[in-house]
């Protein structure tokens, strides 16, 4: 006998039936009698099984209810495909075990409070690229377990607080390509496992000190193609968490001292594309423990090495696409655990000797796309450390000073592309991984430099005056000139004794110190050459008669009256017509005086003496003494 749960006595039905539609599920119960069995004992075979009606009853209405008819839930399990659709709502019927909702690219304009709120497996939800412009407070209330969170491509303008209410397990939230302004102050502190946040692509001017507040756990953040003016360091301090920070394409024309004090956590910053950007302020990565610096298509025209010099965890330095020219000795030995430095793309065109040493676990360096002619072997603490090395597209000289690369060229990674010779002419164009290990006589050659034409080697010049030298050399490659001091110290390019760019010495407003030997010396790698010139300064004494003391006043000019600062409080403390009646008193009696007396006359009596002998004993040599009377 079949007896229907909740139907009428008397029907008899052969199957149990689940109805999707209806909100109430219909189960029937079916039993028959066996022949020979025993009457007293058929009443408790036919029993109904409760436990499993209990089962049935206690399951969510609705869970294996069908798929709205404009989705597709068959190619996932547990999941809800409703992309590009042209929707313009959320659709009804949505299965109750759903785990990921895919509404991207529709035409749903706003988000209601409530709407989804039946959805409490949902992990993922796919809201990108519809026309949302306002989510109410609370529009995702009720989905406790979602994890990923996806609002790009939207045209979201301000986030307030209360709009991620409810989201306490979410871990990912993308609000890329919207029309946000501003961040308000508590807009994400529901968040508290949030762990990466994407905001770029927007129309972003502000953030609020407090709109990060609650991000306990957020490890990633990326800042890009926004109208921020400044970093926002009050904000970003409320990231304690923060290891991964990426600021792109941003029109930020410094990075201010202690910008980014609170982030003692970070690893990792990349800063890209700010083309103001233009040197590194000293204190500006103060407080960081970063392992890894990108600092690249920008416009720094050197390496800022006061701003690195604190960094001694850094193992990757990228200062790639930057008009960098060069790189001086020992100025990175302070990034002692410095592994890989990137500068492709850059205007290299020299790396001194010495230049990395101090980086005992150096071993990558790509200087690929610059205008180096050469690369010295001196450059590394230990070259046979060195594991990667890019140098393609530099037009490179082969000569003695690419030796110790020949010698490495079958153990080191080239890349793509290994370097090509650009010079001399009997080599050009030709890989370095293409010569054997017998070289033909004339290859990878050197002539030490010599001095070839040089000015006079003695000059005079006045106390005051202008004093050049000139110096200059031959050799393959190209030597170096260099002038040193009388007292034994090299010459610099910039002051009043400098070097030019052509190898002259110039010394300009000549003093008596600067008396004295100075020595050219050119050289190269294969040798140098020097030579020894001499500077004589001749003092020069003030013309004879010349008046200097200020106090002396010649006949007949008379000197101007004007009022001093006490005269002019005397007057406005006295008054203008008092005053103006004394001095005409004054002078009255001043004339009559005069008058009486008779005119006053002033008389000077200049006296010159001629010089004394230059034999005389008391003399001083030959300077030119005088007297004046």
């Amino acid at each position: 006998m079949c007896v229907p749960l909740g139907g009428r006595p008397g029907e008899v039905q052969g199957r149990r039936r689940l109805t999707s539609r209806s909100k109430r599920a219909h189960v029937v119960v079916c039993s028959r009698t066996e022949e020979g069995m025993d009457a007293a004992a058929a009443p408790k075979r036919a029993w109904p099984p409760w436990p499993r009606l209990l089962f049935l009853l206690l399951l969510p209405v609705g869970s294996w209810g069908s798929c709205p008819a404009p989705c597709d839930c068959a190619s996932q399990p547990r999941a809800v495909l409703c992309g590009h659709r042209r929707l313009e709502a959320v659709p009804g019927g949505l299965p109750l075990d759903t785990e990921l909702l895919d509404l991207s690219g529709n035409r749903l304009w706003g988000l209601q409070r409530g709407m989804l709120s039946r959805l409490g497996l949902l992990r993922e939800l796919d809201l990108s690229y519809n026309q949302l412009s306002t989510l109410e407070p609370g529009a995702f209330e009720g989905l406790q377990s979602l994890l990923t969170l996806r609002l790009q491509g939207n045209r979201l303008r301000i986030v307030g607080p209360g709009v991620f209410l409810g989201l306490s397990a979410l871990t990912l939230l993308d609000l890329r390509l919207n029309q946000i302004v501003l961040f308000l102050d508590g807009a994400f502190a529901e968040l508290g496992s949030l762990q990466q946040l994407e905001v770029g692509d927007n129309h972003l001017v502000f953030v609020a000190p407090g709109a990060f507040a609650g991000l306990t756990k957020l490890s990633a953040l990326t800042l890009e193609r926004c109208n921020l003016s400044t970093v926002p360091g009050l904000a970003l301090a409320r990231l304690p968490s923060l290891l991964d920070l990426r600021l792109r394409e941003l029109d930020i024309e410094r990075l201010p001292a202690g910008a980014l004090r609170g982030l003692g956590q970070l690893k990792e910053l990349e800063i890209h594309h700010w083309p103001s950007l233009e040197a590194l302020d000293p204190g500006s990565l103060a407080g960081l423990n970063l392992s890894s610096l990108a600092i690249t298509h920008c416009n720094l025209s050197s390496v800022p090495f006061q701003a690195l010099y604190h960094l001694t965890f850094l193992r990757v330095l990228d200062l790639s696409q930057n008009p960098i020219s060069a790189i001086p000795a020992r100025r990175l030995s302070p990034l002692v655990r410095l592994q890989e430095l990137r500068l492709s793309g850059a205007c290299l065109t020299s790396i001194a000797a010495h230049a990395f040493h101090g980086l005992t676990a150096f071993h990558l360096l790509d200087v690929a796309n610059n205008a180096l002619q050469t690369l010295e072997e001196a450059a590394f603490p230990s070259p046979d450390k060195l594991v990667t090395l890019r140098l393609s597209g530099n037009p490179l000289t082969c000569d003695c000073r690419l030796l110790w690369l020949l010698r490495l060229r079958r153990r080191l990674d080239f890349g793509t592309s290994p370097p090509a010779c650009a010079g001399p002419r009997h080599v050009q164009g030709k890989s370095l991984r293409d010569f054997s290990d017998i070289l033909p006589p004339g290859h990878f050659t050197c002539q030490p430099a010599l001095i070839r034409k040089s000015g006079p080697r003695w000059v005079i010049a006045e106390e005051g005056g202008h004093a050049m030298f000139s110096c200059s050399g031959d050799g393959d490659p190209a030597p170096t000139v260099s002038w040193m001091r009388p007292q034994g110290t090299w010459l610099g390019r910039g002051g009043r004794v400098r070097v030019l760019e052509d190898g002259t010495l110039e010394i300009r407003s000549v003093r008596l110190r600067d008396r004295g030997a100075y020595v050219c010396v050119v050289s190269n790698v294969a040798g140098n050459d020097s030579l020894r010139t001499w500077l004589e300064v001749i003092q020069v004494e003030p013309p004879n008669g010349t008046l200097s003391d200020p106090n002396i006043t010649m006949p007949g000019v008379p000197r101007p009256f004007f009022l001093d600062g006490r005269g002019v409080a005397m007057v406005l403390a006295v008054g203008f017509l008092p005053f103006l009646t004394s001095v005409t008193l004054c002078f009255g009696l001043i004339a009559l005086w005069s008058k009486g007396k008779g005119r006053v006359k002033h008389h000077m009596t200049f006296e010159f003496v001629a010089p004394r002998p230059s034999g005389d004993k008391n003399s001083g040599g030959n300077r030119v003494t005088a007297k004046l009377f």
